[in-house]
């Protein structure tokens, strides 16, 4: 059985760390990006089985990736994180296809652990 990867795209080099620590400790194959037009070219170059995306990136924002990849078009899941649990950014997230939303803040890495491992059954 092929190992599952999971793009990660978050410019904070601190829960960049821990989340790939964590994710490849899980069994998974990590790559990690820092902004979105380094998503983008990630994608690109070899599609993830699932992208843990943050909204506030520089360069393109985690929405401008989501636009790239249409959800019909889209191969992979995503998982969309945010710093802010406003009502807008949920609804975008939703409008543009995500699997689901977590505010950074309101989570711990076993729930979002936990949320990818039920995605990529």
């Amino acid at each position: 059985m092929r190992t599952q990867s999971i793009l990660i795209a978050e410019d904070d080099p601190l829960l960049r760390d821990l989340y790939r620590k964590k994710f490849a400790l899980a069994g998974y194959k990590i790559r990690t990006v820092e902004d979105g037009e380094k998503t983008i070219a990630a994608i690109d170059e070899d599609p993830p089985d699932l992208l843990i995306l943050d909204i506030n990136m520089p360069a393109i924002d985690g929405f401008g990736v989501l636009e790239r990849y249409p959800e019909d078009d889209r191969t992979f899941k995503v998982l969309l994180l945010s710093n802010f649990g406003d009502k807008k950014n949920k609804e975008r997230g939703k409008a543009l296809g995500v699997e689901n939303f977590f505010v950074k803040k309101d989570m711990s890495i076993k729930t979002l652990i936990s949320s990818v491992e039920k995605l990529l059954r």
